[in-house]
């Protein structure tokens, strides 16, 4: 198991290295896109200008995923962003073909039981979104300004781990941007590493 997790943790990191996507870059403008919702409503990000926008790759098939979801960790922080304001896109572009891959209802479903907040659920099976953004891991965080300046991207907290004990110890970077964003300065850890499962593209 400890093999597998070292696995899972450096597939992503590796593919990095061997540029197998090109990452949006924090500080210019976000690519835009339309997806569909698992509600089967077209979502587009420009749509969205004029508030921030927290963006979200998720997997439920993952453990990492499972872990920051079963434990409430995910849905408390899309709470604290709703709150303040953001939208939160959760975007899953695991490919039809994996066998992680679930059908919009059932991913749906799967959240809700886990009093997940997002504003929308989208689905990105061809993986163009995830791509134009270099999305590698589930997850995979990343936060646009009003202006549409990607603002962080990067993974959701600090300790790159699947243990639920974890996530206490751990500085959670989405919470940590929201505090920036309230208090009108710039988000301090604006890169970081993101950590999970290697995204199951098509």
């Amino acid at each position: 198991m400890q093999t597998l997790r070292r696995t899972l943790i450096a597939l992503p990191l590796l593919l990095a290295a061997l540029g197998a996507h090109a990452a949006a870059a924090v500080g210019q403008i976000a690519p835009d896109f339309t997806l569909q919702s698992t509600e089967g409503k077209p979502v587009r990000l420009s749509e969205l200008r004029g508030k921030y926008v927290v963006l979200e790759w998720t997997n439920p098939g993952c453990p990492f995923v499972r872990k920051h979801y079963d434990s409430g960790n995910m849905p408390a922080t899309q709470k604290a962003a709703r709150e303040q304001g953001l939208a939160w896109l959760s975007v899953n572009s695991t490919a039809k073909a994996s066998g992680d891959y679930l059908e919009p209802a059932r991913l749906a479903a799967w959240l809700a039981e886990r009093k997940a907040q997002p504003t929308a659920i989208l689905m990105d099976e061809e993986g163009t979104v995830g791509h134009a953004y270099g999305a590698r891991t589930t997850p995979h965080m990343y936060v646009i300004d009003p202006r549409g300046t990607l603002v962080y991207a990067g993974g959701i907290d600090s300790i790159p781990s699947a243990r639920v004990a974890d996530i206490e110890r751990a500085t959670n970077y989405v919470k940590a941007a929201l505090a920036d964003i309230a208090a009108q300065r710039p988000i301090a850890a604006a890169a970081t590493q993101p950590y999970g499962c290697s995204i199951k593209y098509k």
